[in-house]
């Protein structure tokens, strides 16, 4: 039976200039490169300058993404930007971007689930696709993190960074099963009980600004884990695809040792999970695009072969998407 998928026809990223390393770190907070690598196995992070904003990083990538797609901005009728820190509480970055790129007509608008971002908005620009309201979506995640972080705690300050990526979704037509190219399935969840072990204790309806970031890691952790493998079992287990059939896995980028517990975990090879948090750190929104498009840039991830992205942040949202490149 024939049906409408959301095919990946390119996609780009994005990392400011100034890089922050754990040597840098260490002469802020008590900390050290051994000791941030071993726990984390980050080793750099990238910062935006004082006037670059959200919407800045979002509009390189998404520049980057429209060329590699080869299609023109007029082409894109929807653009859906995931992320945390926006250029301000309102209008959205998407608007924003959409201003940068002079796209003349269309919508814009922001989704905002912390590090899970960017696979809701993709769930989000899917669904768009499939019902026909849209036929090609540019969806972004982008984020400038170094504004929330307090940097007198060395237990969050060591872990984020700013960065955007994106990709460009188009309508093609497959024949239903899962040979076709395109977005297969996507599960997102989320559980609001378990707000007070990431969040950030700042906003507009409370104290007025924009507070800082607050974390219970080990309690992250063990959710993360948990919480990660079961979203890509239930996407696969959806789309009636085993794990050994999935060429590539590509996950939010945290923390090294998430990585690691998942796959082992799950009984996934590491050697088909796409790493890249020791360059960037923690870009919430932004870090599975980071490393989707780091992978295609260096030619793992080819024509046809199934990748899985997962995520999960604060609120507590989570969630994975299946695609076929």
């Amino acid at each position: 039976m024939k049906t409408t998928r959301s095919v990946v026809l390119g996609c780009g990223s994005y990392l400011p200039a100034k890089i922050l390393t754990n040597y840098d770190l260490a002469k802020m907070v008590d900390t050290s490169d051994d000791w941030i690598v071993e726990r984390t196995g980050i080793k750099v992070r990238h910062l935006a300058r004082e006037d670059e904003t959200t919407s800045d990083l979002a509009l390189e990538a998404a520049t980057q993404a429209i060329r590699n797609a080869g299609i023109g901005v007029n082409d894109i009728d929807m653009i859906v930007v995931a992320t945390t820190t926006p250029d301000e509480t309102f209008p959205s970055t998407a608007t924003r971007v959409q201003a940068g790129l002079n796209m003349l007509g269309g919508a814009a608008f922001d989704i905002q689930a912390v590090c899970s971002g960017f696979i809701f908005a993709v769930s989000v620009a899917d669904a768009m696709i499939r019902s026909g309201q849209a036929k090609t979506v540019l969806v972004i995640g982008a984020e400038t993190m170094s504004r929330l972080l307090d940097w007198n705690d060395r237990g969050t300050c060591v872990l984020f960074g700013d960065g955007a990526g994106a990709i460009v979704l188009q309508a093609h037509e497959g024949d239903g099963s899962n040979h076709d190219r395109g977005v297969l399935m996507t599960k997102i969840f989320s559980d609001g009980r378990l707000h007070d072990l990431l969040y950030v204790d700042g906003g507009v309806s409370t104290t007025g600004t924009a507070g800082h970031l607050r974390m219970q890691g080990r309690e992250v952790f063990k959710h993360a884990v948990t919480n990660i493998a079961a979203a890509i079992e239930a996407a696969a287990g959806a789309a009636g695809v085993a794990l050994s059939e999935i060429d590539w896995f590509v996950p939010h980028q945290a923390n090294q040792r998430i990585l690691a517990g998942t796959a082992r975990k799950l009984g996934i090879n590491p050697e088909r999970v796409i790493s890249t948090v020791a360059e960037h750190g923690n870009t919430s929104a932004a870090s599975v695009p980071l490393a989707l498009s780091t992978a295609v840039e260096d030619g793992r991830i080819k024509r046809g072969h199934l990748i899985l992205m997962e995520a999960m942040g604060g609120g507590f949202t989570w969630g994975a998407s299946l695609l076929r490149w």
